[in-house]
């Protein structure tokens, strides 16, 4: 059994400039993750730590497909901690004047004897904080 965190935002802004904002690593810095080897290209491969001075997690990912302005998929690691996988995935929708936002990140188990900073709630608060509050502001400012 998979461990899914799942977050959906409406946000007011065409899935043109929401792709945008998730793929081009200038605009992703400033709302998301300092990402400066983000490509966007199937096979890719991309490292970044979370923000502040600290570096404590080294966030390693593959990207496994690209379907422009509707689907953004790829592999999110802890090299230093562990060789398991989860698998992000981004999906935009036309939504009445805006577009729905559905992120999914499985495999979560695979990081559950890693500690708490690895428990499904902390990516769910994550992901709801990076979505629901630094997204949607970017992408409707």
């Amino acid at each position: 059994m998979h461990e899914i965190v799942l977050v959906q935002q409406r946000v007011n802004a065409p899935a043109e400039k929401v792709w945008k904002a998730i793929t081009d690593k200038a605009q992703m810095k400033e709302w998301y993750f300092d990402i400066p080897d983000f490509d966007l290209e199937v096979h890719n491969e991309f490292n970044f730590y979370e923000p502040g001075e600290e570096r404590k997690f080294h966030h390693h990912g593959e990207i496994l497909e690209i379907i422009p302005n509707e689907k953004l998929k790829y592999t999110w690691t802890y090299p230093e901690f562990s060789k398991d996988k989860s698998i992000v995935k981004w999906k935009l929708q036309e939504n009445e004047g805006g577009t729905l936002v559905t992120l999914t990140h499985k495999g979560l188990e695979n990081f559950d004897h890693l500690g708490k900073d690895f428990q499904k709630e902390s990516f769910e608060n994550g992901w709801n904080e990076i979505i629901g509050k630094s997204l949607k502001d970017f992408v409707e400012n």
